[in-house]
């Protein structure tokens, strides 16, 4: 569910303004978010991307008349009768897939045939194994009527040349991929995964596991958001932990966004913070520094640094997982020509009522979500709602979309993204 707006905001380098709506700074994102330029890749290699141009089809699939059968290949006037009773047919041949055979069929013959094999001249229909006997070792009874076509797939049945069998946007999933070879299409035109950089700054993290000093926090975002990145289908590089050193950060923050497509770093975005993030940012980028009106992840920067976006999620870990699921993701994907940029959304049930006050923003609410035997989408909100829980948000399976107001009644219907999809 992306939040869009008619708002058309371009304001000056480094500039911060008042709250803005949620669907205000995703269009802001997303305006400066282009897909990537298309490469050619062999098809093996293409697995999880999306194509850029239509693959069009240039040979019959499958490429001859087969059977979907084991069996015997008939002439159907034949056994017209065979139900009423069994008719004994001469077998005169055996095909098994991958071979054929010149034989054409007579009256009164029938030829042993594999599922997949080609339907030999003269036969026009299939009588499956399991309506045969064998009388000898050259006659078969045979007591199924067929008509003709019956357990006969014919050429181009699947596919014929010329026919678009895979469009534009199309992600290359398993089955897609066999379509691809099935249609002996060796290189592909799809947009690149995303080479994205992910840091932390700050002095304060510790992730090396040594026991914690005074004032010490034990860093995860930088984690945390690795695996969402590599998630959203991107190839990641985790640059580490920059310490709260400006020339360190500068270096690290111009090299990146020399080498990367885009740079995520979280914390030092807030309003009152003076960071090292925000002061390095604020010269070398053309950013911009949101208040969102959306609880968590109310601050958020976004920006470009000599073309290539670079995203500031807040500090707490929650704020840090919503601000990448509403910003980072949907921006990320359609880089890599995704059509559905937003997680897949559907009207849920509260089991539980899903409290809270108004307070002018639109409260993203992790929740476990279910599909009960009534075919809905049922939710329970996780035990802790707090921006620096993450432990509890760790068992959400969903973020429920609460507009501002008194919440969501228990019984009450509310929008409900599917995080596991």
């Amino acid at each position: 569910m992306l939040f869009r707006s008619r708002t058309q905001h371009r304001p000056a380098r480094g500039t911060v303004r008042d709250v803005i709506p949620l669907s205000e700074a995703q269009s802001f994102v997303l305006e400066r978010c282009p897909a990537r330029p298309p490469i050619e890749l062999p098809f093996e290699e293409a697995a999880g991307m999306v194509l850029a141009a239509d693959v069009v089809a240039t040979e019959l699939v499958p490429p001859f008349d087969n059977t979907a059968v084991d069996g015997y290949a008939v002439i159907a006037a034949d056994v017209a009768s065979a139900h009423e009773q069994p008719v004994d047919l001469q077998v005169v041949a055996e095909v098994a897939a991958g071979a054929a055979t010149d034989r054409v069929l007579a009256r009164g013959e029938a030829i042993r045939i594999m599922t997949g094999a080609p339907i030999p001249a003269g036969a026009d229909a299939v009588v499956m194994v399991e309506d045969s006997e064998m009388v000898n070792e050259h006659t078969v009874r045979l007591s199924s009527r067929v008509q003709p076509g019956d357990a006969v797939r014919p050429a181009g049945d699947d596919v014929k040349p010329g026919e678009v069998v895979l469009a534009t946007g199309t992600l290359i999933t398993p089955p897609v991929l066999g379509v691809l070879a099935m249609v002996n299409a060796l290189t592909v035109s799809v947009y690149p995964r995303i080479r994205a950089a992910v840091l932390s700054t700050g002095d304060e993290l510790v992730d090396d596991g040594r026991p914690l000093a005074p004032g010490e926090i034990r860093e995860s975002n930088r984690r945390m958001l690795a695996v969402a990145l590599r998630d959203a289908g991107c190839e990641v590089t985790d640059l580490g932990t920059v310490r709260d050193d400006e020339d360190a950060l500068e270096s690290v923050l111009r090299s990146a966004a020399e080498t990367y497509d885009v740079v995520v770093s979280s914390g030092g975005v807030s309003m009152g913070d003076y960071d090292v993030v925000k002061a390095v940012l604020g010269r070398i980028a053309d950013m911009r520094w949101m208040q969102v009106a959306i609880k968590p992840a109310k601050p958020f920067a976004f920006g470009l640094l000599n073309g290539t976006p670079v995203f500031g999620l807040p500090g707490n870990p929650v704020s840090s997982f919503v601000s990448f699921e509403m910003f980072a993701r949907p921006a990320l994907r359609q880089m890599m020509g995704f059509d559905r940029l937003a997680r897949p959304s559907v009207v849920g049930v509260a089991d539980i009522a899903l409290e809270r006050r108004p307070d002018g923003k639109t409260h993203l609410m992790r929740v476990q979500a279910e599909f009960a035997d009534d075919g809905r989408c049922h939710v329970v909100p996780v035990r802790a709602q707090g921006s620096h829980q993450l432990a509890a948000t760790s068992s959400a399976s969903a973020i429920a979309v609460v507009p501002d107001g008194e919440g969501v009644p228990a019984g009450g219907e509310v929008a409900v993204l599917l995080l596991l999809s």
